[in-house]
């Protein structure tokens, strides 16, 4: 199938074109079409699928077609975009620029973190399409500086991890802002009961889309567990890093301090490295992020919260420098490589005490992950029953690709199309989960926060 067959407007096509897609992702080919016939949509799709284009093109084509409601009434915003990240909303804000630049729909993003007044200014010169943290969001709605009354199309992106982060009444209060007609889409990488009662209060008759297997990995990346004592998984790491020559490593912590040290360390071995998490200003994580794509960064140490959202195209190497808390961050985790069917490498340094944390994994996974321990680091044992041996096109140090597999493949994918750029033209800039949160703290002590 192509996006010819999609029934998508000649600008769209070409948008799409431009930026070197020929064929849709499977949510894509799904998705569209329902979003163009008006229907309320719940979509569960994995990181990396194109979820972000599956909404971004047919939202915008039937804003400008006029197709979505009642004839346009001032400037206030048609579109509602809601994002559990600042990262993400200036994905998506750039998604919704990029294959929207030849139609006559205006956007902005707004989250916390940054100053509120560039924001506003924005919001008054009217704007069709509004992409917001839930923080942020209220912020403006209760300063009287956004008017939601005239939403056509609501979007919750990523709701699995908005609930995980506790927006739940975040979401509630900004529902009741909203017209009661409107069409819904809801877009989850992982389904729970709290995802279906969130649907099951907004959505009205939705078609469901799902496009894998829930809470499964990326069949193109390539998984390896490594043993390896804590005390010594830095030092692995700075070999891993230096001897197999990789040039870009996204690498994950579990605690904000655990990044900062990190990244000092490999500084001090001669590794460019950079951290970003919740606690970085704004203006650090934006050129973090951007000297990792340019390759000025070798390697990017992250906090799971952080990293929701992130898209860099082609990204290599992934690696659990420590195994998350919870078995689903792992999925969201190795989901930053692999994506939209190119391969990619996830590597985790297991110690003792985090075996717990891969059984849950495992059993998530429904399968155990390939383990080989590294010449020299061959001390350490887990107390697992034995993995099933490696696949033959992996091993330490090996750059998933040259394997022979994936590459982009004439796929459109939406929510890869930050990768390569870095948020442009949005007014104010966004908000961490963590400035939200804050936000959000603020609120119930009694107060409307107003985020810094």
């Amino acid at each position: 199938m192509s996006f010819d067959q999609l029934g998508l407007a000649a600008e769209l096509l070409d948008a799409v074109a431009a930026e070197g897609y020929s064929q849709p992702t499977p949510v894509q080919s799904q998705a569209i079409p329902l979003v163009l016939a008006g229907r309320d949509v719940l979509a569960g799709a994995q990181t990396g699928t194109g979820k972000t284009a599956a909404f971004t093109l047919p939202m915008l084509q039937r804003l400008s077609a006029g197709q979505s409601g009642s004839p346009r009434r001032g400037r206030n915003p048609r579109a509602l975009v809601l994002t559990p990240t600042r990262e993400l909303a200036a994905q998506v804000g750039e998604s919704v620029q990029t294959y929207g630049k030849s139609l006559p729909l205006h956007s902005t993003v707004i989250f916390g973190g940054v100053g509120i007044n560039p924001q506003i200014d924005r919001l008054r010169r009217g704007v069709d399409i509004l992409v917001a943290t839930p923080g942020r969001l209220l912020d403006h709605a209760g300063q009287g500086t956004v008017d939601l009354s005239q939403v056509e199309i609501l979007v919750l992106d990523e709701a699995d991890r908005m609930l995980d982060m506790g927006f739940i009444h975040d979401i509630r209060r900004v529902l009741k802002l909203l017209p009661a007609k409107r069409q819904n889409l809801l877009f989850s990488a992982t389904y729970s009961e709290d995802i279906r009662r969130l649907a099951a209060g907004v959505l009205d008759n939705p078609a469901e889309v799902e496009v894998a297997r829930r809470n499964t990995a990326a069949e193109t990346v390539e998984q390896l567990v490594v043993p390896v004592a804590k005390e010594r998984k830095r030092e692995l790491l700075a070999r891993l890093i230096g001897e197999s020559g990789w040039s870009q490593v996204l690498v994950f912590t579990r605690t904000k301090h655990g990044a900062n040290r990190l990244a000092k360390q490999l500084e001090q071995d001669g590794i460019s490295a950079a951290a970003i998490h919740g606690n970085k200003s704004q203006s650090a994580r934006t050129n973090a992020l951007a000297g990792f794509k340019s390759g000025d960064v070798r390697v990017l140490v992250a906090t799971d919260i952080a990293a929701r959202g992130l898209d860099i195209d082609g990204l290599p190497h992934v690696v659990n420098f420590e195994l998350p808390n919870v078995a689903e961050d792992y999925v969201h985790r190795i989901g930053r490589t692999g994506r939209a069917g190119a391969a990619g490498a996830a590597l985790s340094l297991v110690c003792l005490e985090e075996s717990k944390y891969l059984a849950d994994i495992h059993k998530l996974l429904g399968r155990e992950i390939a383990c080989e321990p590294a010449p020299g680091f061959e001390g350490e044992r887990l107390e697992l029953r034995r993995p099933p041996p490696p696949p033959a096109r992996g091993g330490l140090g090996r750059d998933p690709r040259r394997s022979g597999g994936g590459g982009r493949g004439g796929n459109a994918r939406g929510d890869a199309g930050a990768g390569q750029r870095s948020s442009r033209g949005q007014a104010g800039g966004g908000a961490s989960g963590n400035g939200d949160n804050r936000q959000r703290r603020r609120r119930r002590r009694g107060g409307q926060a107003k985020a810094a």
